[in-house]
């Protein structure tokens, strides 16, 4: 009785109305793939809820307002839902690897509601990114071979398979690269000494690393790695 007075009578018919929707929501679910050109089918949603095509512009059926809604409509004429604007899933979703859109669709006389679930679809359309362009690492010159030395890990908005699943490292005879991994997924990397280092044969020396997205085609991006190979300082030169 006190949310009577507290919401007003148009308040309580609208929460009444919309515990009628929910009661009687039919759940459809669908699969598109991100970046799909305006106007692409979802699905035939009058077909698969069971409605009368013929009823559908009597009955006023529509995506009914909210966040989703500029992304699909619904073709009267035949029952179709179809992208209506374009899916950026990584705009959408950022990084989860579940991107669902849940649409809203309400047909009147009678008043009903339709719950509509919008898987959209990770496509290669991202390459790796370092988070610099070049990096560039001071090494004295009597480090041991074995030595590891901690690199910046390449980031992927995509997700899934096309995310970041590999790096190579460009041949050179002092360093090697040893990549951790996450079931499919390259995590990060490091640099192994492998051969000893002598600054006077080479004191600067260059390398790219790259990060490889396991899409098809795969897609790449590339960092500069500079090594400044310093010389050793012995107790001696700090006596004199």
């Amino acid at each position: 009785i006190s949310s009577c007075f507290l919401y007003g009578p148009r308040s309580i018919w609208a929460l009444l109305l919309f515990s009628f929707w929910g009661l009687s929501r039919a759940q459809v679910s669908y699969s598109v793939s991100e970046e799909v050109k305006k106007g692409t089918v979802v699905g035939n949603i009058a077909k698969d809820l069971n409605l009368d095509v013929q009823e559908l512009q009597s009955r006023l059926f529509q995506v009914v307002a909210g966040s989703n809604k500029r992304y699909f409509e619904v073709n009267l004429k035949t029952g179709a839902l179809f992208v209506n604007d374009r899916l950026d899933r990584e705009e959408l979703c950022e990084a989860k690897h579940r991107c669902a859109l849940n649409v809203e669709v309400m047909a009147q006389n009678p008043v009903k509601l339709y719950r509509v679930e919008v898987n959209v679809m990770d496509i290669n359309d991202n390459s790796p990114v370092f988070p610099l362009q070049k990096l560039e690492k001071n090494i004295i010159e009597n480090v041991i071979p074995g030595d590891r030395f901690s690199l910046p890990s390449a980031r992927d908005s995509d997700v899934g398979i096309n995310a970041v699943k590999s790096y190579t490292l460009s041949p050179n005879e002092h360093f090697s690269l040893d990549v951790q991994s996450y079931g499919e997924q390259s995590v990060s990397a490091e640099l192994v000494l492998q051969k000893p280092l002598d600054r006077e044969k080479q004191s600067v020396i260059k390398l790219d690393l790259t990060a490889v997205d396991g899409g098809n085609p795969p897609r790449s991006g590339t960092l500069q790695i500079i090594i400044n190979v310093l010389i050793t300082v012995s107790e001696s030169d700090w006596s004199c």
